[in-house]
């Protein structure tokens, strides 16, 4: 019994320190005013103002999407790392939203300081259907 015990106060203990060492990881919150209604994964968001932070700073990272206010967030977990769009090397923060027939989904997201973006499985267009970017600049702070 005594072995049962000290073996769940190591487990305890190593649940803390990992969780204090993944608040620790987390960066500058950035936030974005978005003026539409969108999709992450399964998820339909309504427009806000969202901070961005990232939860785990690992080579396959986790970002959190959070609108206060509504008391709603999305867990993001990228699909693959891209090369930023030109005239992105010096500039704020962004979020990428691919729009099919007036409905957005998250496509991409970049940090500002990193040399590369994070893409988002997304919906595909199908024949005859509209496509288009919309681009959301990020800056430093906090949600509403």
């Amino acid at each position: 019994m005594k072995k049962l015990t000290t073996r769940f106060m190591i487990a305890a203990a190593a649940l803390v320190v990992g969780a204090g060492a993944a608040s620790a990881q987390i960066g500058t919150t950035i936030t974005a005013q978005i003026p539409f209604e969108f999709r992450v994964g399964n998820q339909t968001l309504a427009p806000g103002t969202y901070a961005v932070d990232r939860l785990v700073q690992s080579s396959a990272p986790v970002f959190r999407l959070w609108n206060a206010r509504l008391r709603r967030s999305a867990i993001l977990l990228p699909q693959a790392k891209v090369d930023p769009q030109t005239g992105w090397a010096e500039g704020s923060p962004k979020l990428v939203f691919a729009c099919i027939g007036g409905s957005c989904a998250l496509a991409e997201l970049w940090a500002g300081s990193e040399s590369y973006a994070y893409t988002f499985s997304r919906p595909k267009p199908g024949k005859g259907e509209d496509a288009y970017l919309r681009v959301i600049q990020m800056q430093p702070g906090k949600s509403e």
